[in-house]
C-alpha cells in the first residue's frame, strides 16, 4: 500500500523555493493588480502554475515584494472555491488552498480535503492536510481515511515524514497513525490507539489495545504487525509483558454439512415398509391337560318293547290367573346389562 505517493505528490508541488522558478497567474475573467497593498487577484477559473504544477481555484490572490534584486517574489497564496492542485502524479481537492512560502505551510482544507494518485489510492481529511517543506512533514487531521484497492487505514491524525533518498529524491520515511486506528484488509481487521506505518516496508505496526480480528478469530493484545502487501497480521511480543489472549471460533466443515442435508432429503423422500416384527416366544411352560369329564353309557333302546299307549285328557278352559301389580316387585325384577 503506497500511500506515500498520494501525500508525497503533494507535497512537492510547493516544495520548491520560490525564487527557483516563477509562478504564473491567469485567470478568464479578469486579474487585478493593487500596487499600494503589492496584492493579486485573479477571478474567474482562476490558475496559478509552477513547473509542472498548477493550482485551479474560483478566484486566486498573491500578496508579493520586491527583492534586493527588485524582482517581484510572492509571499503568499490563498485559493478558495472549487480547489484543484494538479501536479505529474496526483490530484488534490478542497474548499481552499493557503501557501505561505515565508513560513514554509501549504494548508489544504475541504469537505473532506481529498488527495487522489494516478494509482487511485485516496487520502481524505475532514479537517484538514498541511505541509511543512522545510521541515519535510504533512500532518493530516479529522478522520483521516489512506485507501487503496485493497486495504483501508482509518485513524484522527496522520503525520507523515520525509527525507531525501540517495538519489536525492524526496520520499515517505514513516508515518505516525494516532486515535481510533484500524487496519483493513481483505484478511483481516485490526483496531489500536496508535500505529506506525513504513512505506518502505509496506507494513504497519499497531501499539496499545491491539485487537485483530480475522474469519471470527479475535486477538488482543499491545502490539502487532499487518503486512499491506499480503493483508497478514499477527501480534507480537510487548514490552509492557502483557500476554496475548484470543478467541477462536471454529471453522465449519461445508461438506459434512452438505452429507447431512443428503441424508435428511432422502430420509423425507423414502416411505420405507414397516418390517415384519418376528413371532415372539413364549417362554412359560405348557400346563398339563385336564381330564375330560366322564361320559355316562347310553342304555340300549329295546324296540323290541312295545310302547306305553297315551290317552289323553281332555282339558277343560281354566281362567287364566290374574296378575297384580303386586306380581312384579323390584326385587324379583333382574336388570339385564
Amino acid at each position: 500500500m503506497k500511500h506515500s505517493l498520494a501525500l508525497l505528490s503533494l507535497c512537492l508541488l510547493f516544495s520548491a523555493p520560490a525564487y527557483g522558478s516563477d509562478i504564473n497567474i491567469y485567470a478568464d475573467k479578469q486579474v487585478e493588480v493593487h500596487q499600494n497593498e503589492q496584492k493579486l487577484v485573479a477571478i474567474g477559473n482562476a490558475v496559478a502554475s509552477k513547473d509542472d504544477n498548477t493550482i485551479h481555484a474560483d478566484e486566486l490572490s498573491a500578496f508579493y515584494e520586491k527583492n534586493k534584486q527588485g524582482k517581484t517574489v510572492f509571499k503568499t497564496l490563498h485559493a478558495k472555491g472549487n480547489v484543484k492542485a494538479v501536479s505529474p502524479t496526483t490530484t488534490a481537492y478542497g474548499n481552499t488552498m493557503d501557501y505561505d512560502l515565508n513560513a514554509e505551510e501549504i494548508i489544504l482544507i475541504g469537505t473532506p480535503a481529498k488527495i487522489v494518485s494516478q494509482k487511485g489510492e485516496t487520502i481524505t481529511a475532514e479537517e484538514r492536510i498541511i505541509y511543512y517543506p522545510d521541515q519535510q512533514i504533512a500532518i493530516a487531521t479529522g478522520n483521516v481515511v489512506a485507501k487503496d484497492a485493497e486495504n483501508t487505514v482509518y485513524s484522527d491524525k496522520m503525520i507523515s515524514y520525509f527525507k531525501k533518498n540517495a538519489a536525492g529524491d524526496l520520499e515517505m520515511d514513516e508515518v505516525k497513525i494516532y486515535d481510533n486506528v484500524k487496519i483493513v484488509t481483505p484478511e483481516a481487521i485490526a483496531t489500536s490507539d496508535r500505529g506506525t506505518y513504513y512505506p518502505n516496508q509496506g507494513k504497519v505496526h499497531l501499539f496499545d489495545n491491539v485487537i485483530i480480528n480475522q474469519d471470527g478469530n479475535i486477538i488482543t493484545g499491545d502490539h502487532a504487525e499487518t503486512d499491506l502487501n499480503t493483508g497478514v497480521s499477527r501480534m507480537l511480543s510487548s514490552s509492557s509483558g502483557k500476554r496475548v489472549s484470543g478467541v477462536f471460533k471454529e471453522k465449519k466443515d461445508n461438506n459434512k454439512d452438505k452429507d447431512k442435508n443428503k441424508v435428511k432429503n432422502s430420509a423425507k423422500t423414502t416411505d420405507p415398509k414397516p418390517a415384519a416384527s418376528a413371532p415372539q416366544t413364549s417362554t412359560t411352560a405348557p400346563q398339563a391337560a385336564e381330564p375330560a369329564p366322564a361320559v355316562e353309557p347310553l342304555v340300549p333302546l329295546n324296540t323290541a318293547q312295545p310302547l306305553p299307549s297315551f290317552n289323553p285328557t281332555p282339558v277343560s278352559n281354566p281362567a287364566l290367573p290374574s296378575f297384580g301389580a303386586a306380581a312384579f316387585q323390584q326385587e324379583n325384577l333382574t336388570n339385564v346389562q
